[in-house]
């Protein structure tokens, strides 16, 4: 909370521009890099009892569901010249000398 404080009162003082986004489902777009098995739900007919499921891709709830979401999207903003702040790892800076920009995971 302390770095969103501190970057909200440099846009008000600076009258920086602002964006904020929300996606709904973004969990659901980490690959997952280890072997995890679930139990077929109930309703799932066509795998016969006593069979597991291995997942492909995160499914929400999972325990790897953060790190997962969060690796994919670092890895794309070190692509894309960012780099992490060392006092707050979900802070991204990607700076030249023209301009500057934040994000904020």
């Amino acid at each position: 909370m302390t770095t969103i404080k501190l970057l909200l009162s440099l846009v008000s003082i600076y009258n920086w521009e602002l964006k904020q986004l929300d996606i709904n489902n973004v969990f659901l777009h980490g690959d997952l890099k280890e072997d995890v098995y679930m139990v077929a739900p109930t309703r799932l007919t066509s795998i016969p009892p006593g069979k597991v499921c291995k997942l492909k891709k995160v499914l929400y709830g999972i325990k790897q569901v953060n790190r997962e979401w969060f690796a994919k999207l670092s890895s794309f903003l070190f692509s894309m010249g960012y780099t992490p702040s060392m006092n707050d790892h979900s802070l991204f800076i990607n700076s030249s000398e023209e301009s500057f920009m934040y994000v904020m995971i």
